[in-house]
């Protein structure tokens, strides 16, 4: 199922992919997610600025009584591409094999993650002791997360 609204728009691929809709099964799952009781008691939201992961975070929000803090360090990676005909087709592999891989107006893998870790580590700082719920995206999630067990393993 196509989960967008107006595929016939004129927006660049960057600002379509930020401004793309969570699905109505996406909604029903990020609903029920709020309800699980590792969810509760937070103390603070932060979402990407993507529409899909305002939509995610508005529910731990209202089940917490808190606002959403959005920060964009937390989206997703940019690709650097007009039309997703642009994208080599071993695009996500190639990134997966070189961290400073990236189309001439994207980011790298180490480019997302270090953005990331960076907002991730102030964030840490700041709320030192309370619960945070951060509402991202796969693909720099990924990169995060091979960012930080690199960096453990070389403890």
């Amino acid at each position: 199922m196509n989960n967008k609204i107006n595929i016939n728009n004129s927006d660049e691929l960057q600002i379509e992919n930020e401004k793309n809709p969570l699905s109505v099964d996406g909604e029903e799952k990020a609903k029920k997610l709020s309800l699980i009781g590792e969810m509760q008691n937070i103390d603070l939201v932060i979402s990407s600025n993507y529409v899909r992961a305002i939509s995610t975070a508005k529910y731990l929000a209202h089940q917490n009584k808190i606002d959403i803090n959005i920060i964009e360090d937390f989206g997703e990676r940019k690709f650097g591409i007009n039309s997703w005909d642009e994208k080599p087709k071993n695009f996500t592999q190639r990134q997966l094999e070189d961290e400073n891989y990236k189309m001439p107006n994207g980011e790298s893998r180490k480019e997302t993650a270090d953005r990331m870790y960076n907002s991730l580590f102030k964030i840490l700082n700041e709320y030192h002791g309370k619960r945070i719920a951060i509402v991202s995206h796969g693909t720099a999630i990924t990169y995060l997360f091979m960012k930080m067990f690199n960096y453990m393993g070389n403890l």
